[in-house]
């Protein structure tokens, strides 16, 4: 029989610092592809990596759509009679001056919505149920009456917005269409999901 003199404590620190390091090993073995489970897929990565769309072959009137993070983003190339009938639309408007902030950077948050009056960038989700609006440029159409100077219309439920994505007074949609970060590259490329420096 054995007694207490007779145990080796140094094998027994020797096999419990052992079994510490095999353990802790282990812990990080299992650990590291836990924590890098919750990070974000390259994919989702990419989803929400600024876009950058040319405008150069965007015609007058023409809009064009790309996608940012799983969004429908407008550009619209504007007339200068599209531009015109902004300024008359005033008191049909809902929030005509754009004074709902968090709808456009401040950059944006003029008649034209824009940085630039001819371009307009807008994220095309109506902001009543989150329906996609058509696009109708079409004046006084039979459908939509005389008020209509063209815009984007809600088919879902019947909200109007126009030319700059303010919503009519009216209509279920709550508020103006949402304008995204975004800058100009140069005068035909547009970085969308980004603000401009300067601004």
């Amino acid at each position: 029989m054995s007694t207490v003199d007779d145990v080796d404590l140094g094998r027994r620190r020797f096999l419990t610092a052992t079994a510490t390091v095999v353990g802790g090993v282990g812990v990080a073995f299992v650990a590291v592809p836990f924590l890098s489970s919750w990070a974000p897929s390259e994919r989702a990565q990419a989803a929400g990596a600024p876009v950058e769309a040319d405008v150069s072959r965007l015609e007058e009137g023409a809009l064009m759509t790309v996608e940012w993070r799983g969004r429908p983003i407008w550009l619209l190339k504007r007339s200068q009679r599209m531009l015109d009938d902004l300024p008359g639309l005033r008191d049909q408007l809902r929030d005509p001056d754009s004074a709902e902030t968090a709808q456009q950077p401040p950059y944006a948050q003029n008649v034209h919505r824009s940085i630039r009056p001819e371009l307009l960038v807008m994220i095309g989700i109506c902001t009543h149920l989150g329906c996609s609006p058509t696009f109708r440029p079409e004046i006084a159409p039979a459908d939509l009456g005389s008020y209509w100077r063209g815009g984007f219309f809600c088919p879902c439920h019947g909200s109007g917005f126009d030319l700059a994505g303010r919503v009519f007074r009216g209509v279920p949609a709550p508020l103006n269409m949402e304008v995204p970060p975004h800058r100009f590259l140069s005068d035909s490329l547009v970085l969308i999901g980004v603000d401009p420096e300067s601004a």
